[in-house]
């Protein structure tokens, strides 16, 4: 087998393709290392990081850096330096070497070669590993050697590795500090190998002392060198160590708007606004009023645009955090009306600068502004700010260059930010936005529908005043199949969804359709019909999946097609219901059942083992387990017409001392389906737990179902089983609530008005009666008339976790129990690594691991002593913080019971947030407890004393005895 093997070892294994195991790739790449050719070990030597990358547990990282520190040392300068670049692209990886005394003394050895490039690679190598090896002396040793090199390759090699372990050990920086600001300050040293020692000064904030000392020769540097290069290099360091020991960021500041000030040349004014800008999102709370003001007389008296440009940018950011109220609120003097400070006159005088991205900038800083201000006198500047953004949208919306949009999307943003803080200013945008529409180009057509939307989907109440204007322009909106074209008619369409809220006309149908069978292409009315799921159009959505079946290559991506399909036809049978037409709604909803029996068929006919589908079939599943509830609560409410309470309810109840029994056989009923909503409601929160990567729009939809179905079985107690310990309190506040979508805003008024009229009846009426069921219909049908949105995580999924567990020890089968004697303990240690997808920590990221160790017996071998329960069986918990991405921990188990034994670790996420999320996995391993040799000894011997008979006189010995 050939290195090409390797590759394929390596590469993603396709559907229905076998993965090989670790060990075989490694030995692959080994035939590689091993060969007699320069190109194949090199090949082999860099395909090393993929191996890294598919199977990331330590057993066979350490061989295999084990076997590259074996070619580091035997290798030539070529095949080290490859060593060097795979250790480098491998650096999270570098804890899980097991033998790191064995690695790093394989690697040691080049450090006594007579070639300076191989002393060079070796020093560079330390350098990379001072991760794992950070106080190691003979490695500090050699580093400090390197630095009085006559080489200037192993010099600059000895100043990368004293910059990582400077930045590693405490010791080290301490030890090399002198060294270095010796080297800084002598007059032999080169001013070019000064420019690269100065950065090392960044890395000695590891005490308060040593910052102090670094900081003070920094400070010498800044006076003594004044040429371009050194200062600029020098006052970077200054700010990094300021940033890293925090408490000189107030110095650095300062020093900065000096040079910014007075510095004349313009590379070093640069830099202070790089190393502002730095400062100003690393700490924004110690920027001081008397800071803001200087940034923005300096902005004010700059005639240079890019300068400009970069305080602008640091005032925007600045403009976000409270540095932008203790700017206005400053406690020392008089505060000064918004409008009459400099930071105001920059932004205003900056919205209409000729440089597009200083007006975008200055849009931002005036938005915010206006956001943060929340005082009465404001009109003027909210005027300013509006027309501001207007007369920059005006400019950059006929331009399609891509600096034109960038400032497009910039000021858009801001828009969609002021009008959430002030809502009086919508009308006007909405009116200003929809005409500038039909003069803009496709792609700033694109970015101004997403900011309709956004508007839209605050205030829902402007959406039916867009509906003609965006109607009219989707009917000349495309001429031709562009890429911008086809992303033009998705976003018009997403805005007529929204502003239609839910109920498209057939004209808006029409209109959609006959543009979509001219140029649409199958993926753009497959993202046409995902928004129209989204916004609860389900009959045009259905419509559309419908005509998408067969247009697929794969029988996954029809079934899943046609699943989509059955679903929006599905809830298009529960648009139409009316209040207080049972009979309809059950009818409905059967028909309603029967699609998404047909769509769950599907779509578990679309899932495959590399995308099994298991959000989407459980949210299914769930939905139609919900249906069928409510249908049966519907029946249920129709049995007190069928079958009323006797006439001895009375009695009974008062024999019983039940007065549920006074209500008759529905008392019974109602409590079954109280329990069977609150069993809903605690699935669905099952769901929400088990979607980490879900986005919130996502999560919030599933709290939603859950909150429904709390709130019906909620009803059920107050109307019927016990209304008078029913409390609201806990849902007053409802209405209060943000809500951020207009199916959340349909479905809170819902809750809203059923906890009204519950009450209000509850209160009036002793359970049971006609008016206590058909309230209880009314509320059935009031939230099935809200269509279901189906959201992102559905059909899309942003973020991708996983973790990959590894136990040991493990057996050599998987079934073969693992052996253990009762009167020993198990050490299970359990690794584990955290895979992402392409955007990790997208919605949230991973703080800890919650690891869940659990043993059951499965069957006994042995007697049943008498032993303690809490023995019996094991039941641990431990968090554990994952390092790169890797964490491990060992866990002691006991089994007493002889018998075999199944162990399950189970693992779970917790976020930055403190909200544990059951992701999996799940993994068991099965033991098997023998009896000790000792005990077993005792217990054979307890038996052959039991299986005697009691004491035989002794045989009297005789002379014949011996000859029988």
């Amino acid at each position: 087998m050939s290195l090409s093997t390797a590759r394929s070892f390596l590469s993603e294994a396709g559907y229905g393709e076998q993965e090989l195991d670790a060990n075989s790739a490694l030995m692959e790449l080994d035939k590689g290392l091993r060969s007699g050719k320069l190109g194949e070990q090199c090949e082999a030597v860099v395909l090393f990081p993929k191996l890294f990358q598919k199977y990331p547990f330590p057993i066979l990282i350490n061989s295999a850096f084990l076997k590259l520190a074996d070619i580091f040392r035997l290798g030539n300068n070529f095949l080290r330096l490859c060593v060097l670049k795979v250790t480098q692209q491998s650096e999270k990886h570098l804890e899980k070497i097991l033998n790191v005394d064995e690695f790093v003394k394989r690697v040691f050895s080049v450090i006594h070669s007579n070639d300076p490039v191989a002393r060079a690679i070796t020093i560079r190598m330390l350098g990379s590993l001072a991760s794992i090896i950070p106080d190691r002396k003979n490695a500090h040793h050699s580093i400090r050697q390197s630095l009085d090199s006559h080489d200037n390759v192993e010099v600059e090699a000895a100043i990368f590795a004293a910059a990582s372990f400077s930045a590693q050990s405490k010791d080290f920086s301490a030890g090399i500090c002198n060294k270095i600001s010796e080297m800084i300050q002598g007059l032999d040293t080169p001013v070019d190998l000064k420019l690269k020692l100065i950065p090392m000064l960044q890395h000695m904030h590891h005490d308060a002392s040593l910052a102090s000392s670094s900081r003070e020769l920094l400070q010498q540097l800044v006076t003594s060198y004044p040429s371009t290069p050194m200062v600029i290099v020098t006052l970077h360091t200054f700010t990094q160590l300021a940033a890293s020991s925090l408490i000189d960021i107030p110095k650095q500041l300062q020093l900065l708007l000096q040079y910014l000030k007075d510095d004349p040349r313009r590379a070093v004014k640069k830099l202070a606004i790089q190393d502002l800008k730095l400062l100003s999102k690393k700490a924004p709370h110690l920027w001081t009023r008397e800071n803001t003001q200087a940034l923005c007389e300096c902005a004010l008296s700059s005639p240079y645009n890019s300068l400009k440009l970069g305080m602008l940018s640091v005032l925007s950011i600045l403009s976000e955090t409270i540095a932008i109220k203790q700017y206005f609120n400053s406690g020392t003097g008089p505060s000064v009306h918004p409008r009459l400070s400099d930071l105001v006159k920059l932004a205003q005088e900056c919205c209409y600068h000729s440089n597009l991205a200083v007006a975008a900038h200055g849009v931002t800083v005036l938005a915010n502004i206006t956001i943060s201000c929340p005082e009465k006198d404001m009109v003027q500047l909210e005027q300013d700010t509006v027309m501001g953004v207007e007369s920059l949208l005006m400019l950059c919306s006929q331009d399609e260059s891509p600096s034109a949009q960038i400032t497009l999307k910039t000021a858009l943003t801001s828009l969609v930010k002021l009008l959430k803080s002030r809502p009086h200013l919508s009308q006007s945008a909405v009116e200003f936005l929809l005409g500038q529409l039909h003069s803009s180009c496709d792609s700033s057509r694109v970015l101004m529908c997403h900011a309709l939307a956004a508007i839209a989907s605050q205030l829902p109440v402007l959406g039916e005043g867009m509906l003609g204007d965006l109607v009219d322009l989707y009917r000349v909106a495309s001429h031709s199949s562009t890429d911008k074209q086809q992303e033009l008619l998705v976003s018009l369409a997403t805005v007529v969804f929204v502003a239609s809220q839910s109920s498209l006309s057939a004209e808006v149908k029409t209109v959609i359709k006959q543009q979509l069978e001219n140029v649409a292409n199958g993926w753009t009315v497959y993202r046409i019909a995902r928004q129209a799921s989204r916004m609860g159009c389900h009959e045009f959505s259905s419509e559309l999946y419908q005509s998408l079946r067969t247009r697929v290559a794969s029988e996954h991506f029809y079934f899943w097609l046609n699943s989509l399909k059955e679903f929006s036809q599905a809830e298009q049978c529960l648009n139409g219901l009316e209040d207080r037409d049972y009979s309809a709604a059950m009818s409905a909803i059967a028909e309603a059942l029967r699609s998404y029996q047909k769509g769950i068929a599907s779509l578990t006919a679309a899932s495959t083992p590399l995308s099994p589908l298991t959000f989407q079939c459980e949210f299914v599943k769930l939905r139609i387990d919900t249906l069928q509830a409510l249908s049966q609560l519907i029946c249920t409410c129709n049995s007190l017409k069928t079958s009323p309470p006797p006439a001895i309810a009375t009695t009974i109840a008062l024999t019983s001392g039940n007065e549920l029994q006074r209500c008759g056989r529905i008392s019974m009923q109602m409590k079954v389906s109280m329990d069977e909503f609150r069993n809903l409601a605690a699935r669905y929160a099952d769901l929400y737990q088990s979607s980490f990567d879900a986005d919130y729009a996502t999560l919030r939809n599933v709290e939603l179902q859950q909150q429904s179905c709390l709130l019906v079985s909620h009803v059920i107690e107050a109307l019927i089983l016990d209304p008078q310990s029913a409390s609201f309190q806990e849902y007053g506040t409802l209405g209060s609530v943000q809500t951020e979508s207009e199916y959340e805003r349909r479905m809170m008024s819902v809750f809203n008005r059923v906890l009204e009229e519950v009450e209000g009846l509850s209160k009036k009426h002793p359970p049971v009666s006609y008016l206590h069921t058909g309230c209880l219909c009314d509320a059935v049908i009031s939230l099935l008339k809200v269509p279901l949105s189906f959201q992102r995580y559905f059909f899309q999924k942003l973020q991708s976790t996983s973790i990959k567990l590894a136990l040991s020890p493990s057996p050599r089968t998987p079934s073969e129990p693992i052996p253990v004697q009762n009167n020993q303990q198990l050490t299970l240690k359990v690794e584990g690594v955290v895979q992402h997808g392409s955007t990790p920590g997208l919605f949230r990221k991973i703080q800890s691991v919650c690891l869940n160790v659990s043993s059951t017996l499965q069957s006994k071998t042995g007697p049943d002593y008498k032993i303690p329960l809490d023995s019996k069986t094991n039941d641990i918990e431990q968090r554990v913080e994952p390092h790169n991405d890797y964490f491990s921990t060992p866990f002691l188990l006991n089994f007493s019971i002889l018998g075999t034994h199944t162990v399950t670790v189970e693992a779970s996420v917790v976020d930055e947030s403190g909200i544990e999320w059951k992701t999996g996995p799940k993994t068991t391993v099965s033991v098997k407890s023998l009896e000790d040799p000792y005990s077993q000894q005792l217990r054979h011997q307890q038996q052959q004393q039991q299986q005697q008979p009691g004491p035989q006189p002794a045989p009297q010995r005789s002379v014949y005895a011996r000859f029988q």
